[in-house]
């Protein structure tokens, strides 16, 4: 069975940057100052993994820590976040991925001239809390063309239009052509990031050239499940694995060729040891 695996597949160059910053922030405090992080570095257990052993610390909240470090994550931070760190004594490290912070800046800048925010993604994603929390007012978080309906959108005249960095350009555009119709001055800023969009034209292609699919990275991943879904209405035979545990031969059974391809926060290693285990089956 010939295996092809994706240009695209793993880390993208944001989480790239991210695990090398962490790692490097580790290295230099170590024995020296603590580093925290509010959260996961990535969406990625093997990675949350990998930086814990360097010994950054997870937390779920601040407190008074004179002399000690916070890490900033790729998916980037809210401003009172940032305030709130340096005010306790923290040192902060940002490693927001700079795509991200592109987005921050759309945001406050539109904000500025007088446009209400609306944001398209995932409400419960760290990245659209860190995009909405760069704000003086609220922004309108958009999940699917139906919440154009909502009441908050009723009464506005302006608005600019930022998009989470991992979105399928093909469920934003609908929303968009909605909006277009409620709001009567409407910017759009198509802020999806460039690995993403190479990840899934790919992804598009992938699965009308292979008689099966598998998809690798983390159940918590938003842009794996992205290519999954993309994937999955492509070719049926589409499956999302975690690690090589989760393979199954007789999904190959009869197969001549299986794409593959990784979510932008799997490490290679994982990609690498699938790809050795679909190619002994």
């Amino acid at each position: 069975m010939q295996v092809n695996v994706a240009r695209s597949a793993g880390f993208c160059s944001g989480v790239r940057r991210a695990i090398k910053i962490a790692l490097e922030t580790a290295q230099r405090a170590r024995g020296k100052r603590r580093v925290y992080m509010l959260g996961d570095i990535v969406h990625n257990e093997r990675v949350v993994k990998m930086i814990k052993d360097a010994g950054i610390v997870k937390t779920d909240s601040l407190r008074k820590k004179n002399g000690c470090m916070l890490l900033l994550r790729a998916h980037g931070a809210c401003q009172d976040v940032i305030t709130t760190a340096r005010s306790l004594g923290y040192t902060v490290v940002d490693a927001t991925c700079p795509m991200v912070k592109e987005i921050h800046r759309i945001a406050r800048d539109m904000e500025s001239q007088g446009y209400r925010i609306i944001i398209i993604g995932d409400k419960n994603h760290d990245e659209v809390h860190g995009i909405k929390g760069q704000l003086k007012n609220k922004a309108i978080i958009i999940e699917q063309p139906s919440d154009v309906k909502a009441p908050a959108l009723a009464a506005v005249k302006k608005a600019a239009v930022v998009v989470q960095s991992t979105q399928n350009l093909a469920k934003v555009l609908p929303i968009v052509k909605e909006l277009k119709k409620t709001v009567p001055e409407l910017r759009f800023f198509n802020t999806i990031c460039r690995p993403t969009s190479i990840k899934q034209e790919e992804i598009r292609r992938m699965p009308m050239e292979n008689d099966v699919m598998l998809i690798i990275g983390s159940k918590t991943s938003a842009n794996t499940r992205r290519l999954y879904e993309i994937s999955k209405n492509l070719n049926k035979k589409t499956y999302w694995v975690e690690s090589k545990k989760g393979v199954k031969r007789a999904w190959f059974k009869g197969a001549l060729s299986v794409g593959v391809t990784a979510g932008a926060s799997t490490p290679d290693i994982t990609t690498q040891e699938v790809v050795q285990y679909l190619r002994n089956i």
